[in-house]
């Protein structure tokens, strides 16, 4: 359980680092092809289906970046929530597909698009540290996300990311998911793993 005390401080926090992700991203309007562009070969050969997301607001794109994996021959596909109160779940996507907001609004693949597990996952964040520490928008929609793929079997989760959003430590509880590793416009950043 979380101290109400705890929660506002990481309201606050959020709303720092939603600040700070928005000057970033007018400091580098081409980050996002520049962090695809430093995408290790080896990571794009590696997985069958590359689910990314829809940028909103000040978050990089992934777009660049899942061209690269679909060029790799990697399947693509977008997170859609079906209900608010559920985790989200992944469906197919084809570049030209047609979308619609899902429950939060966010555009998605349409219902009849075919469901997917992906291997690797694309996700943003409005900060991130090096141990693989991940602070998402707070709703918790991804880490439940996460939390259900991995329990069907392996995911990479890539966060993507500026540069500029590494903390020295990304505040986690227990049910938060962490990052396998971390894309930037500046390099590719493998999570240091607790030994």
């Amino acid at each position: 359980m979380v101290h109400a005390s705890a929660a506002s401080a990481k309201t606050i926090l959020r709303l720092e680092l939603r600040g700070r992700r928005k000057l970033l991203a007018s400091q580098a309007p081409d980050a996002a092809e520049q962090a695809a562009g430093l995408c290790p070969s080896g990571l794009l050969e590696r997985f069958g289906c590359v689910a990314g997301y829809r940028a909103t607001g000040a978050e990089i794109d992934p777009w660049p970046l899942m061209l690269r994996f679909a060029e790799a021959g990697a399947a693509l596909a977008l997170p859609a929530a079906y209900r608010r109160d559920q985790p989200m779940g992944f469906r197919a996507y084809v570049p030209g597909d047609a979308l619609a907001p899902d429950a939060f609004g966010i555009e998605s693949p349409l219902p009849g698009a075919p469901e997917r597990k992906p291997d690797l996952v694309i996700a943003p964040l409005l900060a991130f540290d090096r141990s693989g520490g991940r602070m998402g928008r707070g709703g918790g929609h991804y880490d439940r996300a996460l939390a259900a793929l991995r329990a069907r079997g392996p995911v990479f989760v890539l966060g993507l990311a500026y540069a500029g959003q590494a903390v020295a430590a990304a505040p986690m509880e227990d049910h938060d998911q962490r990052l396998d590793a971390i894309l930037t416009e500046k390099g590719y950043i493998e999570a240091e793993k607790e030994p």
